[in-house]
């Protein structure tokens, strides 16, 4: 047997390896890990006369502080791998407009809905019937 025989098989055996490992997804566990502790700001802007932007921060024991346009309080999150579930338990309206009430309403159902997470480069995507996108903190 010619070592070009033998040369060309272990080549193609070498190759075939290397494009698994180039092409193949990455693993949950090779992913960055969920922000736990970190505050987390929806990817939005202000509206007209405020400077406020809705902010979450999420407990490894299961606790979110929730902040939206005008209502703030607590919640439940359950995050397993790449699953998320999140309840509000207790808000307070602040006194604000009917509009901005309305808002906050819409806002926690979309909240409610999210069933999974991912990062999407430096902002953290929660995935549901809509998309929201929260960047952390960089304080």
């Amino acid at each position: 047997m010619s070592s070009l025989q033998i040369r060309l098989p272990l080549a193609f055996c070498l190759l075939t390896g290397l494009a698994i490992m180039v092409f193949a997804p990455v693993p949950a566990a090779a992913q960055k890990a969920f922000p736990f502790d970190a505050e987390l700001r929806l990817e939005a802007k202000p509206l007209p006369g405020s400077k406020r932007v809705p902010w979450l921060q999420f407990s490894e024991n299961g606790a979110v502080e929730i902040d939206l346009w005008c209502a703030n309080g607590r919640g439940q999150a359950v995050i397993v791998d790449q699953t998320i579930t999140v309840v509000p338990t207790s808000l307070r309206d602040n006194q604000c407009s009917q509009d901005r009430l309305q808002m906050d309403k819409e806002f926690l159902t979309s909240l409610t809905q999210v069933t999974t997470w991912r990062w999407d480069g430096a902002l953290l995507v929660l995935e549901g019937p809509q998309v929201l996108r929260w960047r952390p903190a960089s304080n």
